[in-house]
């Protein structure tokens, strides 16, 4: 596994626990809003800032803080970049459910089969999707060519999971807007929790375009939520937490 970065405490990212938050390197998307550009190209020179690319943790060293922190950490959230570009992902998460933990997958939903793989074998206890748009605007949002009946295999892998999920949306002005945001929510019609997430655009971007530019109000993000409670149980702006 390449390992970009660690957050040793995150009260947020697995809910009702405490969890430490695991960066795999390197995405299959480019994301124009996206804020981890540094996971998302590695070892690229951001435009604009004269950064690095993210530096590579130790796997075996972060095993040995991972059994340090257990009992006081009760969960690890593998998020990226997208993880499951890696194929030695399972035996990763096996060593990390060996020391005890609970663990949480973010994904963007790309790999059906490997997010299957990790559910039939009980290798993930919570899995949280990023929803970028709707059918007719992925290849714009996340910049670059998918399959998107590969997006709609792996919504239904998690909706028929019985494992608890979250699906997640940033909302970018430009991006979405009214329509578009109700074809995105089709796309995950009937599921349980949506989060929704507004744009943040004071910190390094995938797009430096993108850097300086307006999110939506506070108004705007609440309008959002309304309309999203026709298509799914729960929906939430986590903007302010």
């Amino acid at each position: 596994m390449i390992i970009g970065g660690l957050e040793k405490l995150t009260l947020l990212d697995y809910p009702g626990h405490l969890a430490a938050i695991i960066f795999t390197s390197g995405c299959n998307f480019r994301c124009h809003f996206c804020y981890n550009p540094e996971l998302v190209i590695p070892k690229k020179k951001i435009e604009g800032e004269n950064k690095e690319g993210s530096k590579i943790i130790n796997n075996e060293d972060l095993l040995l803080f991972l059994k340090e922190r257990f009992g006081k950490l009760e969960a690890v959230v593998i998020s990226g970049g997208e993880p499951t570009l890696h194929a030695d992902l399972p035996k990763f998460i096996k060593k990390i459910k060996d020391i005890g933990y609970l663990v949480k997958l973010d994904t963007n939903g790309t790999n059906p089969e490997m997010l299957k793989s990790l559910i039939d074998n009980s290798l993930i206890d919570y899995v949280a999707m990023d929803i970028k748009a709707g059918p007719d605007d992925y290849e714009d949002v996340v910049g670059v060519k998918l399959d998107f009946k590969n997006i709609e295999k792996s919504v239904k892998i998690i909706m028929t999971s019985n494992l608890p999920y979250e699906f997640r949306t940033t909302l970018v002005p430009g991006l979405v807007d009214e329509s578009k945001f109700l074809a995105m929510a089709s796309v995950i019609k009937g599921s349980k929790n949506w989060y929704l997430q507004n744009f943040k655009s004071d910190t390094d971007l995938v797009n430096p375009k993108y850097q300086g530019q307006k999110s939506f109000s506070f108004k705007e993000m609440k309008n959002f939520v309304k309309l999203a409670q026709n298509f799914v149980d729960v929906c939430e702006d986590r903007s302010y937490d």
